[in-house]
């Protein structure tokens, strides 16, 4: 019989190596911000990611319509689509990012939408200190921490309603999912939605979940060249420059990634998942 997974130990696995090439990006950036000259680009992503609406935002909307006069604390809140989606309908919004690019950014969108019932909070969770809130989301800003356990641990001590997480949820065929499986023996290149559900699981949290109705994200990955998309690989992974799985690694790069206009074009293998519990439930 197979023995199950320690699934919060995988995230701490897949988390370290995740967190280990974030922080080189950081050091590249000269100021200890990795999203210094990032922040822009990523939000004109969202911005077109969110041209239509989802079934996340309509659920979070929902919740907050339900229950008027809710507060809530945006985890990771970036350059602020989350906090200025929910700040309308809440009676205050905690911003919490501890870059100084993404919360530049968020404080102009807020001044831009006359927004006034938000803080902006520097710190990174868990660790950073705020007050008891009705809701907290974290959206695509828990990869970095290989201690899941205490973050969503964290999450629950200053919640009164309910948690939510949203997550990448990828395809178990994908490209990076059949080269993870060769290189780790599973098919997790980074943490995501599959191991995360099963740690709440492990930790007796029976949480809910809404897969993103949108389907598959519209933004395939590209590469210059297969040497470049190896090196992606490589980096992502956690493995050396040179390594016993280069031939392997090649080899799937080159049937599975197709030619369009001079790049190599990875096939669109992520969509995101809602998680949420009520923190009160037994």
């Amino acid at each position: 019989m197979e023995k199950t997974p320690d699934w919060l130990l995988l995230w701490r696995q897949v988390s370290e190596i995740h967190e280990k090439r974030f922080a080189k990006e950081q050091d590249a950036s000269g100021n200890g911000d990795a999203w210094k000259d990032k922040a822009r680009s990523f939000h004109a992503s969202v911005k077109k990611r969110w041209d239509r609406e989802d079934s996340s935002r309509r659920f979070i909307l929902g919740q907050l319509k339900e229950h008027p006069g809710s507060t809530v604390l945006d985890i990771g809140a970036g350059t602020g689509a989350w906090t200025c989606l929910m700040a309308p309908h809440a009676r205050s919004v905690t911003a919490l990012e501890p870059s100084p690019a993404m919360a530049a950014i968020l404080k102009e969108n807020l001044d831009e939408q006359r927004i006034t019932n938000v803080e902006i909070v520097p710190g990174a969770w868990p660790d950073a200190e705020v007050a008891r809130h009705d809701f907290a989301l974290c959206s695509h800003a828990m990869y970095s921490c290989p201690d899941f356990k205490g973050f969503v641990g964290r999450m629950g001590e200053v919640t009164a309603r309910m948690c939510i997480l949203v997550l990448r949820a990828p395809l178990m065929k994908s490209v990076m999912a059949e080269l993870s499986q060769a290189v780790r023996g599973h098919p997790h290149d980074s943490p995501n939605f599959h191991i995360a559900y099963n740690a709440l699981l492990q930790m007796d949290i029976f949480a809910s979940v809404i897969m993103e109705d949108t389907g598959l994200w519209d933004r395939p990955w590209t590469n210059e060249s297969i040497e470049e998309a190896s090196a992606d690989v490589k980096r992502k992974l956690g493995l050396p420059q040179r390594s016993e799985f280069d031939e392997y690694i090649r080899e799937v790069l080159e049937h599975r990634l197709s030619r369009e206009d001079g790049r190599y074009v990875w096939p669109c293998a992520v969509r995101s998942a809602l998680v949420y519990w009520d923190v009160n439930a037994r």
